[in-house]
């Protein structure tokens, strides 16, 4: 396992002009993210906690506390003088018009598996679906679109657009209390083109079945498979008013370091489940990771998931095919027939917590001799200077991390569960939030 130096904030020499950021043609800056270390005496704009042997405040002092408050609950990310931070995300829609402009050049085109995958052994749920319709009109029961608006309410606002199709907000009114409702995300699939039925029920099978299957703080709880009026299946799952990990970085350039630990943090928990779950992702990157006002961030998007390790197994199996978006797939499925479909999805990671902490992406593709960036990094981790956009990371610990993380053999790649309890993964502070998925 490589290794890096622990002294030294590395050397750019010799490297290349990174210019892949998440899009061109946008102006980034850093966000509004603003820390309270124990230094600044309570001189911050941001609330200090008093102790229990602070002398009582006064009616001055109340008010300026509860300002300051106040003040906190318009920052976007704030650390108190203790350490504790917090999140506070408005709602976003996807930016679908940037995002389609440069995804095809910055991203790549998502790859189907090269090889049929035979049909899940769970229970076919689509054709379970049909079933049951053609079982209700014969007997003049309800439809299912109607069954889909009185469980969950109106779809209305689209949050999300892709090759699915769309996402959008469904509002379900309590009928005891008119005023208060309850948001759903409603995932509308649609055939694709030169897609068959048996395709298209294999795909969503595959999802539903996967992704109904996880419970953890840190995965999209999935409700529900139901077909609409119009004939197309729509997943049902809990709405994330915060939007995507891809629109914040977007929008805020790069973000600071406690405030994308505990994004990233989140992230290997909620990989870390679903490998011991047997589940790998395939198609990790910012966009596929929502969040809660509130700083929760949940894996989503199962759509290239792979069970890769049944409940009755020990052994996982391989797998192949290129799959996901290209600054973010692993190299060995550009080079190997097989390989563990878990070490490509902690590689992802790596290349996610990079973006967030540089506002770009580290190469285009990881070929070598085929991207100028990759085949820097690749002389980078062989030298004592390092590669420069990772040594930026100021902590040894964490670049140490990152490396291993990234390291172009699979074999040698630290797992989630590794990343999780080494020494700089056991000290990163995860906010209430992101500990509970609120």
């Amino acid at each position: 396992m490589f290794v890096h130096k622990e002294g030294g904030e590395g050397s750019a020499k010799d490297e290349p002009r990174r210019d892949a950021p998440l899009t061109e043609g946008v102006v980034v800056e850093n966000g509004d993210a603003e820390v309270t270390s124990p230094k600044s005496n309570g001189k911050s704009s941001l609330y200090r906690t008093l102790s229990k042997t602070d002398t009582p405040r006064s009616g001055s002092d109340s008010k300026k506390e509860k300002l300051a408050e106040a003040s906190t609950a318009s920052k976007r990310f704030w650390v108190d003088e203790n350490g504790e931070h917090g999140h506070n995300l408005k709602g976003a829609k996807r930016q679908d018009k940037l995002s389609d402009m440069f995804r095809d050049f910055m991203l790549g085109k998502k790859k189907e598996h090269v090889e049929e995958q035979p049909l899940s052994l769970m229970s076919t749920w689509v054709d379970q679906i049909k079933s049951e319709k053609t079982a209700g009109e014969k007997k003049g029961g309800p439809n299912t679109a109607a069954t889909l608006v009185q469980k969950y309410g109106k779809c209305q606002e689209i949050v999300g657009r892709g090759a699915f199709g769309i996402v959008r907000i469904a509002h379900k009114v309590d009928p005891s209390n008119p005023n208060q409702e309850q948001l759903y995300a409603v995932k509308e699939f649609r055939k694709r083109p030169q897609e068959d039925a048996k395709k298209y029920s294999k795909r969503l099978n595959s999802e539903f079945c996967i992704s109904s299957s996880l419970r953890h703080p840190n995965v999209i709880h999935t409700l529900d498979l139901l077909e609409d009026s119009k004939g197309d299946f729509c997943e049902v799952m809990e709405f994330c008013a915060g939007g995507d990990l891809y629109s914040l970085v977007l929008a805020n350039g790069k973000l600071d370091s406690p405030e994308a630990d505990c994004f990233f943090a989140q992230l290997m928990r909620g990989v870390e489940y679903i490998h011991e779950m047997g589940v790998a992702h395939r198609d990790l990157k910012p966009e596929n990771l929502l969040l809660t006002t509130r700083g929760a961030l949940k894996i989503t998007d199962f759509g290239n998931g792979e069970c890769f390790r049944m409940a009755w197994e020990t052994e996982p199996h391989m797998t192949a095919g290129l799959c996901g978006s290209a600054p973010y797939i692993a190299p060995e499925e550009y080079t190997e027939k097989e390989f563990d479909p878990r070490a490509v999805d902690v590689w992802a990671c790596g290349v996610i917590y990079m973006a967030m902490r540089t506002g770009r992406h580290l190469w285009r593709v990881a070929k070598k001799d085929e991207d100028e960036f990759y085949d820097a990094y690749i002389r980078g981790r062989k030298s004592e200077e390092g590669y420069a956009p990772i040594e930026t990371l100021h902590r040894a610990r964490c670049r140490n991390v990152i490396y291993s993380i990234l390291d172009p053999a699979a074999s040698r790649r630290i797992s989630a569960h590794q990343v999780l309890n080494s020494e700089w993964g056991k000290g990163i502070k995860l906010c209430t939030a992101g500990e509970q998925g609120l």
